[in-house]
């Protein structure tokens, strides 16, 4: 038995080896993870581009916060919150019902502010460990790796018997919990954060504007011309 039928349009996160970069990809309908990878149905009201940038940071930040209580966490910071995860983080713990600070540079708050963070932090100005707020729980989407900051300069920050979550934990991933962010997606509260796409060609510029680490939300690859970007450029002209 299968959920799937030939011709269903799907979206997937491939996992964490190589695959991404191609036009055929086979996964299982079961995943295999954490390598193997996940799929489900794409959501009906995102273009293939939209999708593409769902499954990586949405998987992410959906996993982390649950592995943080976030149902039971009423005051959530997510530090850089522009970022792949970051953006998904944010409107994930609105949904949850959280009071949602965002960290984040000052180009960004705005965007972070749309997603549905209450508050903004630039971390360029001010350190969030000498603000007197406190937070239940501390979404990491950036890693000591390129933050600088270490765990217990975050756990400064939280409430007694409050989390501390990163992008660096290990994490497993599981169909269902694509089907979850479709779910939100088609009920409108999710949504797809692109700052560029890139086609093919033009891979190597795509990965040194994302390793700028300025980005805000996704970069995108389009493997091969679909019939939507096909559509999207003649409506334009």
């Amino acid at each position: 038995m299968t959920a799937f039928k030939p011709g269903d349009p799907v979206y997937a996160h491939c996992g964490f080896g190589f695959g991404g970069y191609a036009e055929y990809k086979c996964l299982t309908e079961q995943g295999a993870a954490p390598k193997g990878g996940v799929v489900a149905l794409k959501p009906a009201n995102l273009s293939y581009e939209e999708a593409a940038a769902i499954p990586f940071g949405g998987l992410a930040a959906l996993n982390l916060l649950r592995k943080g209580d976030i149902e039971h966490r009423d005051r959530v910071m997510v530090y850089g919150a522009s970022g792949s995860s970051g953006v998904y983080a944010v409107q994930l713990a609105k949904h949850y019902g959280a009071e949602v600070t965002g960290v984040c540079s000052s180009g960004n708050f705005e965007l972070v502010q749309s997603l549905g963070a209450d508050h903004v932090i630039d971390y360029t100005k001010e350190d969030f460990t000498d603000r007197p707020e406190r937070y239940d729980l501390i979404f990491d989407a950036v890693g000591k790796l390129y933050s600088g900051l270490s765990k217990s300069r975050f756990e400064k920050a939280l409430t007694p018997g409050g989390d501390y979550v990163t992008v660096h934990m290990k994490r497993v991933d599981q169909p269902e919990d694509l089907v979850v962010l479709k779910g939100l997606i088609e009920a409108g509260k999710l949504k797809p954060v692109i700052d560029r796409v890139y086609p093919m060609a033009e891979i190597a510029e795509a990965h040194r504007y994302a390793e700028r680490k300025h980005k805000k939300g996704n970069v995108v690859i389009t493997i091969a011309e679909s019939d939507e970007t096909r559509q999207g450029a003649e409506d334009r002209s």
